[in-house]
């Protein structure tokens, strides 16, 4: 490849190419001085050194490069970084830019500003040492390695002008999630959507390893990427000058290449899938830095990994190290006496929002559009007579979904690992397909529902479609993701890094714009797992969000179809969450009409006087629900109590909003004392029935008067492949348990209702023996309804 630099192009980027190094390292290490108009001296130094030196230059080059592309080729364009902690590399050029003076006045572009903001650089009370939310350019923090590509892949669809250059850490590229991620190729549309360009940084070193992919022959990588539908390019070297003019070289073939098979795909109106270029860029790691340090290899080897030396405060031969470092960058040719970056260089970079750290995408609640939502109320279940009708769930949310794919057809779009119609939201397929841009089969018209324009998203790989649905909703689109409750787990760390990058938006950056929440729905839940068995029965998803910020976490847990549609509608409008729904996807009871549902929902919890028979009077025993079944079995042990102890004062409650249980002083929709108390009572024994793990009800509830009160029954890790009601026995949930747990606990009943007592054991024998014979529960008990 020709290269395209005339010579003073090449002399204009390496020297803004030594400035964003230059800046990287004042980061790391300084914290005065930070023009070295005088010798650097131990005081300069700050007592905290932590950064990422290894990755920076790498990435820096990269957005140099990109800078002269956008220009050249009035380009839209978005960066990732990859790498762990390389913070400076993206710092450097958006303080270069001026966008981070912008934001952050008193970080201004001089003498004054620069030591501010090498100073706030991995320092308490300032940012870290990951490309956070408070890094104008950046949606991708790092903060854990995997997540850049599918990212990337997500901020690219339906956003056809825009490329996003991902620069993937090479150690990052031993991780799971990101060795999936590269699939993410055979799903994009070229007709409605962008590129990504991957970018392999490959500098061959981790933390204190070599990394895999730089240990394997240039024909085994090439094969590697070939294999995974790439077309390679390789920029190798460690002379600047040489791999700036093959690296503009590159950029120009690459990009040329995605503009060439968009406009293709484009005019024909034909979506196919091209063979996408990526980029395998092979430099030292710690490039530009000291060679060794006391006779030890540190550019190009481990040693660089973060801080290559850490004693500069004590240490006169580091301290002289660290200053000969700075200086071989020669900031005096770079600033000019005031701080400021020198008007030539300056005038490389992009203007306004072309630069890609200004770029709108990187805070895409400025672009963020409301969805059009249809009336939920059109879906709803005709329940004429509660606790009688049989349906399931999810289909109704399906129909819904549909109609909100239908009407958001550019910024909507349906996430889920191969269980879409498992789930029951089949329904969608109506408006939208599947999205398969690799080969298709004549048979696949017979019910594949595969589309090259389809919308919804499915792979087998949780990983990718939640990094997916992340970079798409953090670039102001709107999504939504279902999955297998028991297996939501193996989203738990990604769940965590979106949590948090939300709670410091929110909280802590008030420039960043609002951006549509995460809305995930576990379906096929642990009590319905007939088939699966113990494999499938895990609802501990929910504890974890439980222990993320109150402030962009809510948890709901439906009883049936017309709640479940109140809260997906209310999490679809709602902004800067991460909405978690619990809602099983086969047939159960319907206990709520859809009016009854919206006010049900819109208190969170409250009490159910069609079970209750404590009306105008004190109760003798509060029986709480939260979830489907657990709701059920609750109410079939109300209808036992309503029969058989005629005389009991029996409150029934049922929960929709999790959080409603802890105090309002911790979560935004908690309760106060007033209403937890009246609902509940400060005296009364409490019987709840709940859904998930029983602790998860202790943990959130215990600051309340009544705690001491509570009895929880849920899931106790007991099951394997039982009938419905088994696994309810087994683990102490079933409506004879509960009729029994109330009897004990009410003074009144411990011996008047021995009877009782002994016949809910005996039921509970016998509808084992059946289970195990029959495979199958009782017809009275599978076909049980409301009888009151």
């Amino acid at each position: 490849m020709e290269n395209p630099l005339t010579n003073k192009e090449l002399e204009l980027m390496n020297a803004y190419w030594r400035a964003c190094n230059y800046l990287s390292v004042g980061m790391i290490y300084l914290k005065d001085n930070p023009l070295l108009r005088e010798p650097l001296k131990p005081e300069h130094v700050k007592h905290r050194l932590l950064g990422h030196w290894g990755a920076s230059p790498a990435l820096s080059f990269v957005w140099v490069h990109l800078n002269r592309m956008i220009v050249k080729h009035d380009l839209n364009v978005i960066f990732v970084a990859g790498p762990g902690h390389g913070a400076p590399g993206v710092l450097g050029p958006a303080y270069l830019e001026g966008t981070y003076s912008e934001i952050y006045p008193d970080k201004s572009e001089d003498a004054e500003g620069m030591q501010k903001f090498f100073k706030q650089f991995s320092f308490p009370g300032h940012i870290g040492s990951h490309v956070t939310p408070e890094t104008p350019g950046s949606i991708h923090e790092g903060g854990e390695l995997g997540y850049s590509l599918s990212h990337a892949y997500g901020m690219a669809l339906d956003n056809p002008d825009l490329i996003v250059a991902c620069v993937v850490g090479d150690g990052e590229a031993e991780t799971g999630p990101l060795a999936t991620a590269w699939h993410s190729n055979k799903f994009i549309n070229p007709v409605r959507d962008g590129a990504v360009l991957p970018i392999l940084n490959l500098n061959g070193y981790k933390i204190a390893n070599p990394t895999i992919l730089a240990r394997i022959s240039h024909q085994e990588l090439e094969a590697l990427f070939v294999g995974y539908g790439y077309k390679p390019y390789f920029v190798e070297g460690s002379d600047p000058v040489e791999m700036h003019k093959k690296m503009a070289a590159t950029l120009e073939e690459t990009i040329g290449e995605i503009r060439a098979q968009q406009k293709k795909a484009r005019e024909s109106n034909n979506p196919f899938r091209p063979r996408w270029p990526m980029i395998v860029l092979r430099s030292p790691k710690g490039w530009t830095g000291p060679k060794e340090i006391k006779g030890h290899k540190v550019e190009g080897f481990w040693r660089s990994h973060q801080v290559p030396f850490a004693d500069v405060r004590d240490n006169p031969a580091n301290a002289k190290l660290l200053e000969d470092w700075m200086r071989s960058y020669k900031p005096e040719e770079l600033f000019d006496a005031g701080g400021k970056l020198v008007p030539e260089l300056k005038a490389l970079a992009p203007r306004g929002n072309q630069r890609m750290s200004a770029n709108p995408h990187a805070n895409g609640g400025l672009l963020r559009k409301e969805l059009k939502l249809p009336d939920f109320r059109k879906y709803a279940v005709e329940v004429s007579s509660r606790g009688t009708v049989q349906y399931e769930n999810t289909k109704p949310l399906g129909e819904y979904l549909r109609d909100v794919m239908k009407n958001n057809m550019t910024s909507f779009r349906v996430f889920g690992p191969d269980e879409t119609a498992s789930n029951r939201l089949q329904a969608i397929y109506e408006v939208s397909k599947k999205t398969w841009m690799a080969d298709m089969l004549p048979e696949d018209a017979d019910g594949g529902e595969l589309a090259r324009d389809g919308r919804v998203m499915e792979m087998l790989s949780e990983h990718t479609l939640i990094g997916w649905l992340e970079g798409y909703l953090l670039t102001g689109r709107h999504g939504f993701f279902h999955t297998y409750e028991a297996f939501a787990h193996v989203i738990d760390s990604m769940f965590n890094q979106h949590a948090k990058w939300l709670d410091i938006c929110k909280n802590h950056v008030p420039w960043r714009a609002s951006v549509a929440s995460e809305n995930i729905l576990l379906s096929s839940t642990v009590w319905r797992q007939d088939h699966n068995g113990f494999s499938h029965q895990d609802p501990g998803f929910i504890d974890l969000v439980t222990n993320k910020s109150p402030s962009v976490t809510r948890i709901y847990l439906p009883p049936d179809a017309n709640t479940l549609l109140a809260v997906a509608d209310h999490c679809l409008r709602s902004t800067n969450y991460i909405n978690v729904i619990v809602a099983d996807k086969q047939k159960h009871l319907q206990f709520t009409t859809i009016d009854e549902a919206i006010v049900h929902c819109a208190k969170g919890l409250g009490i159910w006087a069609r079970a209750s028979t404590d009306a105008g009077e004190e109760p003798d025993v509060i029986l709480a629900s939260c979830g489907d079944v657990a709701t059920m079995e609750a109410l079939a042990a109300a209808a036992i109590l309503r029969e058989k102890a005629p005389d009991l004062k029996l409150r029934f409650v049922n929960v929709v909003d999790l959080f409603k249980l802890q105090p309002a002083s911790e979560h935004p929709h908690g309760s106060t004392d007033r209403e937890f108390d009246s609902l509940f009572t400060t005296d009364k024994p409490i019987i709840f029935n709940f859904h998930g793990y029983p602790w998860l009800i202790h943990k959130l509830s215990y600051r309340f008067k009544g705690h001491d009160n509570l009895h929880v029954r849920g899931y106790k890790e007991k099951g394997n492949i039982n009938t419905p009601l088994e696994l309810a026995m087994l683990n102490e949930t079933s409506r004879f348990h509960l009729v029994i747990d109330i009897i004990d606990r009410v003074p009144k009943l411990r011996t008047k209702a021995a009877h009782l007592k002994e016949q809910m054991k005996n039921a509970i024998i016998d509808n084992l023996r059946y289970a195990h014979e029959h495979g199958t529960d009782r017809p009275e008990i599978a076909n049980w309804t409301w009888p009151y």
